[in-house]
């Protein structure tokens, strides 16, 4: 794979932290919740990062407490984070940021915050450095929705500039996530090549010359940049994710998908040129045109772009595909009805929350309600089925229902993922089979609108 590409598994963030019972604690359910919570998660570019030495880890911060969750759990270092001052005073998010050794950043935007207790925070964060130690932080200052990175707050570099520690280097980290708000989605960490923090002579005041400060947030802010997904709206946003797809497609197929990584890579070269240059070009907007009505119909029909790469396969391989995975589908089905039936509710309750909690304060936290809410209420799931197996068949029984409710729900959600993949790809294969003159021109026509593209990135094309 391109860019040094890894799939976390659980077993790689479970067991890359030492620390107290309670650390490996907290680093064992915040790992179990993210796999579940995401699909895949995927690292590029991860050899970049120094195996030892003081760093400062910068990253964007699109997605409320799932992006320290996910910093937490899946940088390659031991990690410390900065974390807005309101959330220590919080039950159980205050006793999970203790438990992770997060710092408290005390902000304007949060009322009633007292920002001269920043200094305690940095002395602390400069201790660290100084020990080797490697703190994470999010100098956006807050999390958002916007399809672009806001301005950096000054916090990351005076924290690094007034740290003085010798080789002490600022590593950025892009954030991206295919969905935020949606159970199964893909998350992807992509590291970008160290900077080098300059010795600088304090002024008057024991602070970094503010010169200094503006031009390592400068740097700060353009490293992110290139490790971020940066378009104008999401107008912008939405017509170069179709393109993606679209394009992407042509290496998919029934038992292959591009990794995120290797999209994300695609959809940020294509927004660069899509909305700077190509919308200069010639034809640009009749062809984003095409797109966006080739994406109607297909959906109209009920399937995906690369869903037409059903003709790469010979019939007999897609007859045996669909014959293998409808077995053990039914094969399974006794469980993944139980594991529906039962976690059902915690979903939907899931869900309701986070639509009625969609802030907290200044940042979007809908993904971070809906997380925390599951890692509150599918325990709670299990203990009331073992409870009521409890009451009804004694203890023997119970310990065998809770471990059956987890197996139960697990085998539900792979299996409910597994459907919904099938569905367009039968969907597709009826479409072959019934309307195979339809099929060919969706197909040709993807080709067509693949190939423009290609010309409309040759520079001078157009």
């Amino acid at each position: 794979m391109p860019e040094d590409v890894r799939v976390l598994r659980l077993s790689d963030m479970v067991l890359r932290r030492s620390g107290s019972p309670a650390q490996r604690l907290v680093q064992a359910v915040i790992s179990v919740a993210l796999r579940l919570f995401f699909r895949r998660i995927e690292t590029s570019r991860a050899g970049l990062v120094p195996a030892a030495g003081a760093l400062v880890f910068v990253l964007n911060h699109p997605n409320g407490l799932i992006d320290p969750g996910l910093v937490f759990a899946a940088l390659p270092r031991r990690i410390s984070f900065l974390a807005k001052s309101t959330l220590f005073p919080l039950p159980v998010i205050g006793w999970l940021l203790r438990n992770v050794e997060a710092l408290p950043l005390y902000r304007r935007a949060d009322a009633g915050e007292d920002i001269s207790q920043n200094l305690r925070t940095f002395e602390a964060a400069r201790r660290l450095l100084l020990r080797g130690r490697c703190i994470a932080l999010f100098p956006e200052g807050f999390s958002h929705n916007a399809p672009k990175l806001m301005p950096v707050k000054t916090g990351a570099a005076r924290i690094a500039l007034g740290a003085a520690v010798p080789g002490l280097r600022i590593v950025p980290v892009g954030l991206y996530y295919s969905s935020k708000t949606s159970f199964r989605g893909e998350a992807l960490l992509r590291f970008g090549a160290p900077l080098e923090v300059p010795e600088v002579e304090p002024d008057e005041g024991g602070e970094p010359p503010r010169d200094a400060v503006r031009e390592l947030s400068a740097r700060i802010e353009g490293a992110l940049r290139e490790v971020t997904l940066n378009v104008e709206t999401e107008e912008q946003l939405d017509a170069a994710r179709k393109a993606e797809r679209l394009f992407s497609s042509l290496y998919e197929g029934l038992n292959v998908r591009l990794p995120l990584a290797e999209r994300f890579v695609f959809l940020r070269g294509l927004s660069e040129q899509l909305f700077a240059r190509l919308s200069a070009a010639s034809g640009f907007e009749e062809l984003r045109g095409r797109i966006l009505r080739h994406e109607e119909e297909l959906a109209r029909i009920g399937i995906a772009p690369e869903n037409l790469s059903l003709s790469r396969h010979s019939r007999w391989y897609v007859v045996r595909h669909f014959l293998l995975r409808a077995a053990l589908l039914l094969l399974l089905s006794p469980l993944t009805i139980v594991g529906t039936v039962l976690h059902l509710p915690a979903y939907l309750i899931c869900t309701l929350l986070a639509r009625l909690f969609p802030r907290h304060g200044v940042d979007e936290i809908a993904p971070t309600v809906k997380i925390l809410a599951a890692m509150l209420f599918m325990p709670l799931t299990w203990l009331a089925v073992s409870g009521f197996v409890f009451a009804r068949w004694g203890w023997e029984a119970a310990l065998l229902a809770l471990p059956l409710s987890v197996l139960c729900g697990y085998v539900a959600m792979r299996s409910l993922e597994e459907l919904y993949d099938m569905r367009g790809w039968f969907k597709a294969l009826l479409l072959l089979a019934r309307r195979r003159q339809l099929f060919l021109r969706l197909l040709i026509e993807r080709r067509a609108l693949q190939d423009e593209m290609r010309r409309m990135e040759t520079p001078g094309a157009g």
